[in-house]
């Protein structure tokens, strides 16, 4: 009787544990790898957990999207809702944004925003699928958290004369 006690607590512990953990990644932040090289050089991407870049997130910024030119975040593929892409926020609703390589300037919908990869030549972005609806951001990236030796804070920044002040 003694073993099935201490079975059955453990697995309360683990459950509980779980439950926990579940909740605090979907309510406040989260771990990713990141995967594919449209981010590069910021992010360096491997198949392999402990060889790419490891990123946390945080999820505060969804109450009343707070959000920053230049940030870093998490959002669900427009095409395909079960894939996360991790892309630069680059302009906000009713923003003005000049097209990178044509000279076409388009104005940002009201409940969406413009995303791309740092590397343009590899990432599949705004540039391809448009401006993305705000619902679709799962989050913020603020830090790279491996490989230690590019452990830190994020940098926010954007392409400068990109966003016309129209």
């Amino acid at each position: 009787m003694g073993t099935c006690n201490q079975i059955w607590s453990t697995a309360k512990t683990i459950a509980t544990g779980a439950v926990i953990g579940l909740t605090i990644s979907d309510r406040y932040l989260t771990i990713i790898t990141t995967r594919g090289d449209s981010m590069h050089p910021t992010f360096t991407a491997s198949d392999s957990f402990f060889q790419g870049d490891v990123l946390f997130a945080e999820r505060g910024c969804l109450d009343k999207y707070k959000f920053s030119r230049g940030d870093i975040v998490i959002f669900k593929c427009p095409s395909d809702h079960k894939e996360d892409f991790v892309k630069r926020l680059i302009a906000f609703p009713g923003e003005w944004i000049q097209l990178p390589v044509s000279s076409e300037i388009i104005k940002i919908p009201e409940g969406h925003c413009w995303v791309e990869g740092d590397n343009a030549a590899r990432s599949w972005d705004s540039r391809s699928f448009g401006p993305i609806p705000l619902g679709l951001i799962n989050g913020r990236v603020t830090h790279i958290i491996w490989p230690p030796s590019k452990m830190g804070r994020v940098e926010r920044k954007w392409p400068q004369g990109r966003v016309l002040p129209f």
